[in-house]
């Protein structure tokens, strides 16, 4: 029986100093896989240096992590899929181990989770800033995710062939771990290795633009697929700066029986208003983002499902077999 068709994708961007190694890493690990590389409108050799390594080098023209992405997920056909930064901080002898995973469990996403005492491995404020996004993720839409930024992923074909990727950048993570969630599919989490960069290798992650773009992102998912708790959330806020104002009104009411501050007294009835107004805008919203739950679970369904444990099995020995034949190599 032949073993799942693998493929290993590669998003880039001015990764000649890192790409080398990185194919030939999943090449040594992964033999039988099929390695893409997307260059993302790189002025260096990293599209020559890919192909060198023995890569099938494709181009996205459209500039960001998230739409080399979404064209990776909609031109490449596969069983599996690993998704890996080309930058060479990530381990690919966790590669076998996280798509045995996916395989034997019948998962759809395996996050590998970053474990480093290497002091360059994070910039400046990214470890923390990491913990705090995950944080707010785990709160709103469900605390199975540990490392919500990583970019070392592992999924299913029904998966990727359902997902929306509508992110144009490094948000591309978000929206994964927040899809996943909310359909409530079955995932899991690796730890892994992570490392420095090669020498020459610069990230192009800007740590507060990309951040504010994550958080904003965040705010985005909150508002699409939870608006009742995003308009409600508002709604509670207007109540509240409106019965502030109304307090004082009130109080020069019940002791004279005259209203003299009207204008402060119509602001705090159009404040009230708009409150009513977003908490409707809330519920109505909330039906519709039902209504579009429904109709991504069942494009999700409409995929067949990973093949079952026995079936499996099979594949994860071939794979473990492969693995150890490539170490003795």
């Amino acid at each position: 029986m032949r073993g799942p068709r693998i493929a290993v994708l590669i998003p880039c961007h001015n990764e000649e100093a890192a790409i080398p190694g990185v194919v030939a890493g999943f090449r040594a690990v992964l033999p039988d896989a099929d390695i893409y590389v997307y260059d993302n409108n790189s002025t260096d050799r990293t599209r020559e240096l890919a192909a060198a390594a023995g890569a099938l080098v494709r181009t996205e023209p459209l500039q960001g992590k998230g739409n080399v992405v979404r064209r990776m997920f909609a031109d490449v056909e596969a069983d599996a899929y690993l998704l890996v930064d080309g930058d060479g901080t990530y381990d690919p002898s966790a590669a076998p181990a996280m798509i045995a995973m996916l395989q034997r469990e019948q998962l759809d996403m395996v996050t590998g989770v970053r474990v480093s005492d290497a002091e360059g491995a994070y910039r400046r404020g990214h470890r923390f800033g990491n913990l705090m996004l995950t944080g707010v993720v785990r709160g709103i839409f469900g605390n199975r995710a540990t490392d919500m930024l990583s970019g070392y992923r592992c999924f299913s074909r029904r998966f990727v062939k359902s997902f929306p990727a509508l992110a144009r950048g490094f948000e591309t993570e978000t929206e994964f771990t927040v899809h996943a969630l909310e359909l409530r599919l079955p995932i899991a989490e690796l730890s892994t290795a992570y490392g420095e960069r090669p020498a020459g290798s610069v990230s192009k992650l800007r740590t507060y633009r990309d951040g504010f773009r994550i958080l904003r992102m965040i705010i985005s998912l909150v508002q699409r697929e939870k608006p009742l708790l995003f308009f409600g959330v508002a709604a509670l806020g207007l109540a509240g700066a409106s019965l502030i104002l109304l307090a004082p009104v009130l109080e020069t009411f019940l002791r004279t029986g005259l209203v003299p501050r009207l204008p402060t007294f119509v602001a705090s009835l159009s404040l009230m208003m708009l409150s009513f107004l977003s908490l409707a805008c809330g519920l109505v919203l909330d039906t519709v983002t039902r209504g579009r739950l429904e109709a991504k679970r069942i494009a999700y369904l409409a995929l067949s499902a990973p093949p079952g444990r026995s079936h499996g099995q099979s594949q994860v020995n071939s794979l473990t077999q492969g693995f150890r034949l490539s170490k003795d190599i």
